[in-house]
């Protein structure tokens, strides 16, 4: 603020007593902390209305000296749990350094909470002994740390000096495999003597106080191939019933940052579920044991991206596919419902970590530095590159999109390669998040301020203003949510994420070309007569259209199987009825095959007269080697082939199989005047303005060629003769289901306003014809309270029906 604004705050700080956040504001102006005016002071902070106790850590900078108002902060503090101050407990350690004397009240509190919760005490323990690194404040450090060991009894001192034993032991294996020409070996001998040194004693991790830890299973123990060679933990749960404990001890790395970050991840995942926004967020504990060296825990269950960009896009050029994650999940969550668990799992943490990697400026996001759990969750690991810090190669920029949000994860949330419903469920949880956190940027901002002389790498007094203006402090909700969704295209639209993926696939140079145990490409298990049951008839029920993106047709086959009244369906591709006849031409080289790719096929094949030609010799085909002898018949290729796979569970679910059965093979019947689309809107009129945000429109129709429209949506103010009030959208392309989170504005009294009514029209576009008129609403205003925000879906209604309502430009 400039010097006339805080003489104007101080002046008028009388009016502000009842705004608890404006203390500190107030306080910074004060012109003068002289003896004589203390009194007055003093008085003025104890007549303001308590600050929240989590606010009230913004006290503790260094700017607010006076010890008499830190105190009076410290006494807000004292009211959190201490659950909840053990979340901001690197903060807190860090603002003893701007304490005036070694005795404060800051420093009585810690060691109050430390001996009331042996939790509270073991973290202050190891975040006591990284501050004292720091020469400038050794000593106070040191004389706390002291204090520490003398009141939390023998009973936590032994375990103390237990884990500082486990962490020199495990230093030292650790450096001995990194120098070590066989490291396996070494590694597994010097494992033997932790084994002994565990036999005597259990050991309480220093990532968390409640991991009790009585043995290490040498055999599941290993190293990690990467330049620091850290080693892979797994230590034996002192409850015999309990999981083993997988934690990863590095020397090399400084491991501060990613303790920060995954803090202030859990912290803001603890504002998103105070405001009821669940977004399945995975964190993970990180703790430094000393000078470049610590431990960090192992989610277990879990992939990199890397690997499943490899494994299933078949080799390094996996990242431009967009299936890959899909299948994975499909594989590990084979039935319906855990599958659609996962996608919600991955849709929600995706949300979750795209804002708050954007919001902390997360750097060096290769595909090794993202992950996924079996159950669909998506987290990121390795912060060494934080608050705008890029990771470059030579001269090139490698991070140049606010987020990683690739195809292949828009596949997976869409449930398919167009854009649906569920991408705006994934906008609208985005830009909420966001917004939550920038309600909260005065917390998020103080905790990075509070850090500035931790010491970290890149956290310094820019990276608080780094944050600040990433939240976006100068605009409303509304227009941070514009922003936040043209943020989400722009991460989507570029394709240097995925370049950016396939550069680090080459420098890894680990990948294989075809996924391994796999007789087909497109179905990760084998499966055979004595599982699946033996096939009496196979037929060609039908075919439908689909996009992928392009336009193809799908073959519905109706498998009808011995003592199983039921047939099952199962939906395939030409090109993968292609490569069952290649394998088995390879399989039984010297039988003669019915085949069915003797004619040639000049011009388009993806057109319902080819599909038509294409079911008669599939059907022919299909009969044909039913009647084959029984080693080919009944080979493990054929039940694979016709095995039912979630993919065809989720296509039955939209295919009326009775009207297949009647005839009805082509596309679907569409009528240009019939919707069932909505629009929704939100409203709002402020400082003679009306604005009006176009969020979402779903449910729309096919065009009369049955292919998806590019809507764009229109907005006149009723009556206008002259069409001045004309305003429109982007247009979206080939979509059901698109999302805008534009914001449309009319300058206008309310007088004139009020008798208007707001038209909202969608349209296809179309760059050689007409455009395709899709439906519309009419809103009248007057019936709305638009001195508050008015969010709301809106249904499309035909000409006709709408007609009936009034008239006016379209």
């Amino acid at each position: 603020m400039s010097a006339e604004l805080y003489v104007f705050l101080w002046e008028k700080r009388h009016y502000l007593y009842a705004c608890p956040l404006a203390l500190p504001r107030v306080l910074a102006a004060c012109p003068c902390w002289s003896y004589a005016t203390l009194r007055e002071t003093y008085t003025m902070v104890q007549q303001w209305v308590p600050v929240d106790p989590v606010f009230a850590l913004e006290l503790l900078l260094p700017q607010y000296a006076d010890t008499y108002v830190r105190n009076c902060a410290v006494e807000r503090i004292k009211e959190l749990p201490t659950d909840s101050m053990y979340d901001y407990l690197p903060q807190i350690i860090q603002a003893l350094k701007y304490e005036c004397y070694h005795t404060s009240a800051l420093a009585k509190m810690l060691l109050e909470r430390s001996v009331t919760n042996a939790r509270f005490a073991h973290q202050m323990y190891w975040l006591l002994k990284e501050a004292a690194d720091d020469y400038r404040y050794r000593k106070r450090y040191q004389l706390l740390f002291g204090a520490l060991l003398s009141v939390v009894g023998e009973s936590m001192r032994t375990e103390f000096v237990k884990e500082e034993d486990f962490i020199k032991m495990t230093s030292a294996i650790a450096d001995k495999v990194k120098a070590a020409k066989e490291k396996e070996n070494v590694l597994q001998k010097e494992l033997e003597n932790m084994w002994d040194f565990l036999s005597h004693s259990s050991v309480r991790l220093p990532l968390n106080a409640a991991c009790e830890v009585s043995g290490v299973d040498v055999k599941s123990c290993s190293y990690y191939t990467s330049f620091t060679f850290p080693l892979k933990l797994v230590m034996k749960n002192i409850d015999v019933r309990a999981e083993p404990i997988y934690s990863m001890f590095k020397v090399g790395d400084d491991l501060r940052q990613d303790m920060l970050t995954m803090q202030l991840v859990r912290i803001m995942d603890r504002l998103w579920l105070q405001d009821n926004l669940d977004l399945k967020i995975i964190t993970f504990g990180c703790q430094p044991t000393g000078n470049r060296k610590g431990l960090v825990e192992i989610v277990t269950e879990s992939d990199t991206l890397r690997k499943i960009q490899v494994k299933h896009g078949h080799g390094v050029t996996g990242s431009f596919k967009d299936k890959p994650i899909s299948d994975w999940l499909q594989q590990q969550n084979p039935t319906e419902l855990d599958y659609e668990k996962a996608v919600d799992n991955f849709s929600s943490s995706c949300a979750g970590y795209c804002v708050a990697t954007y919001v902390l400026g997360i750097g060096d996001r290769h595909n090794d530095n993202i992950m996924i759990k079996q159950s669909g969750h998506l987290f990121h690991i390795d912060f060494s590159k934080f608050l705008g810090d890029s990771q470059m190669f030579g001269n090139f920029k490698r991070d140049r999109v606010p987020f990683v949000l690739t195809s292949d994860m828009a596949y997976v949330i869409n449930g398919g390669d167009r854009q649906s419903s569920h991408f705006q469920s994934f906008v609208d949880q985005c830009c909420r998040a966001f917004n939550i956190l920038r309600k909260h940027r005065i917390l998020l901002v103080n905790l990075f301020s509070l850090m500035t002389l931790s010491g970290i790498p890149g956290v310094t007094s820019d990276a608080a203003r780094y944050v600040h203006k990433a939240l976006l402090p100068e605009s409303t909700d509304a227009e941070a949510t514009a922003m936040f969704t043209r943020m989400i295209y722009k991460s989507l639209e570029s394709t240097f994420t995925q370049v950016n993926f396939f550069i680090h696939n080459l420098a890894q140079m680990k990948f294989s070309g075809h996924q391994e145990g796999a007789l087909l490409s497109f179905i990760p298990k084998t499966f055979s007569l004595q599982t699946d049951g033996k096939i009496s008839k196979v037929e060609v029920f039908g075919f439908q259209k689909r996009y992928n993106p392009e336009k193809y047709y799908i073959f519905i086959i109706k498998v009808v199987r011995e003592g199983q009244q039921v047939p099952s369906f199962v939906f395939r591709r030409y090109s993968e009825f292609q490569e069952l006849h290649q394998k088995l031409v390879v399989t039984f080289p010297l039988v003669k095959l019915p085949s069915f790719t003797g004619k040639v096929l000049l011009g388009r094949t993806h057109v319902r007269s080819v599909a038509e030609t294409r079911k008669q010799e599939l059907d022919a085909f299909l009969k044909q080697l039913l009647l084959l002898a029984s080693e080919i018949a009944e080979h493990d290729l054929i039940y694979t082939f016709f095995h039912p796979m979630l993919r065809d569970e989720q296509e039955i679910d939209k295919t009326n199989l009775q009207k297949l059965k009647e005839g009805s093979q082509s596309r679907p019947h569409t009528n240009p005047l019939n919707f069932e689309g909505k629009v929704k809107l939100s409203l709002t009129y402020k400082t003679n303005a009306l604005t009006v945000m176009i969020m979402h429109v779903k449910d729309l129709s096919l065009l009369p060629s049955g292919d998806p429209p590019d809507p764009y949506v229109k907005l006149y103010l009723m009556p206008d003769a002259m069409k001045v009030t004309k305003r429109k959208t982007k247009i979206a392309k080939a979509t059901l289901h698109p999302t805008y989170n534009e914001m449309l504005m009319y300058r206008m009294s309310w007088e004139e306003l009020k008798n208007r009514t707001l038209q909202v029209s969608v349209w296809s576009y179309d760059g050689l014809k007409e455009n395709e008129f899709m439906g519309a609403a009419h809103i009248v205003l007057s019936d709305l309270n638009l001195s508050q925000e008015v969010v709301g879906w809106y249904p499309l209604l035909t000409l006709h029906k709408l007609s009936l309502h009034s008239a006016g430009p379209l």
